[in-house]
């Protein structure tokens, strides 16, 4: 009994942590991004604190319904993503922390929960009644549609090269945390595995609406599309879930690929050692988001819809399937 109100108040107070961390560090990470990206395009841009006032801005403001709206569904929206964004940081782990729901969850899991904050915001644009929403709605799912593709690729293939290595339970982030990719593949594994991150980097900005894959929003075609109706408290919801699903998406990275920490550095000094990784974590968040987000936006203009499925099906997904081939190849050395 005594352990179970243990276990219970331990999944309380580290969700309530991970909320806290991951909406604080969301907002400070969309700052951040806006910073470089200003700073790479020859421009001063707004402080970093800028999300923050943002968001309290908007808390202030009066939630506006349109007359056509589902009423219900287009409030719920915002809240189920947001919800949904918190809930991927759960069964990911922080730094030097254990995921607070670790055990009860694996990457295919992940994989379906980070369909949830877009099929959240697919689902107020159409509940909005507004036509400008349904055509980003519809954008929406086809990118989604899209994504999807290469991202179980990469998930399965990382999974499967090391179920072949003959480690348990390949699905679970503590195996695959454990036990890198890196540490098991041979030379023709090791150029498999870095494709498979580049796909994962383009696979990014598409699960975060950003550019040049934010064709639902698409302000100059679509005055905000999927947001055109939203405002006030439902509008700080959504921008709140883009930033704790960056971190989570940048997360997934760091775990697949990335995650190694300093505590190994500093033996018998646990505390020292937790708060290196911490801080390591925090700076290879960053280091991807940069990559992956920051970087290809300043780099590329915004696709078109049938470019968008294009480049994720065809190039994004030949590259992910050559990925798991040369995994594949790898393991026939290894047996």
């Amino acid at each position: 009994m005594i352990e179970q109100l243990g276990g219970f108040l331990y999944v309380v107070l580290g969700t309530i942590f991970v909320a806290l961390f991951g909406i604080g560090f969301g907002l400070g990470v969309l700052g951040v991004d806006r910073k470089l990206t200003a700073h790479m395009q020859a421009r001063i841009g707004p402080p970093l604190r800028q999300p923050f006032i943002d968001i309290r801005k908007l808390l202030l403001k009066e939630n506006i319904i349109p007359e056509n709206a589902i009423s219900w569904l287009f409030n719920a929206a915002p809240v189920f993503a947001l919800a949904a964004s918190v809930t991927i940081l759960l069964y990911l782990p922080i730094g030097g922390l254990p995921p607070v729901l670790g055990v009860y969850g694996d990457i295919i899991l992940i994989m379906y929960l980070l369909t949830v904050p877009a099929l959240a915001m697919v689902t107020g644009g159409f509940a909005s009644g507004s036509p400008y929403a349904t055509v980003g709605a519809q954008r929406e799912m086809i990118t989604m549609m899209a994504y999807e593709l290469p991202l179980a690729t990469v998930f399965i293939a990382l999974a499967w090269r090391l179920a072949r290595a003959g480690v348990q339970d390949p699905f679970s982030l503590a195996s695959l945390t454990s036990t890198p990719i890196w540490s098991v593949a041979g030379p023709l594994g090791i150029i498999g595995a870095l494709i498979l991150l580049i796909v994962l980097i383009f696979v990014t900005p598409g699960e975060l609406s950003r550019v040049p894959f934010d064709t639902p929003e698409a302000e100059t075609e679509l005055a905000g599309g999927l947001m055109v109706e939203y405002s006030g408290k439902n509008l700080a919801m959504f921008y709140l879930a883009q930033g704790v699903k960056s971190v989570a998406m940048a997360s997934v990275i760091v775990a697949l690929f990335l995650p190694w920490g300093l505590s190994e550095f500093v033996p018998g000094i646990p505390a020292l050692g937790i708060l290196l990784d911490f801080l390591w974590y925090i700076v290879k968040v960053l280091a991807v988001l940069f990559v992956s987000v920051s970087l290809i936006r300043v780099a590329m203009a915004r696709f078109r819809i049938s470019q968008v499925v294009t480049m994720y099906w065809i190039y994004l997904g030949g590259l992910g399937i050559l990925g798991l081939t040369l995994l594949f190849l790898d393991s026939l050395g290894g047996v």
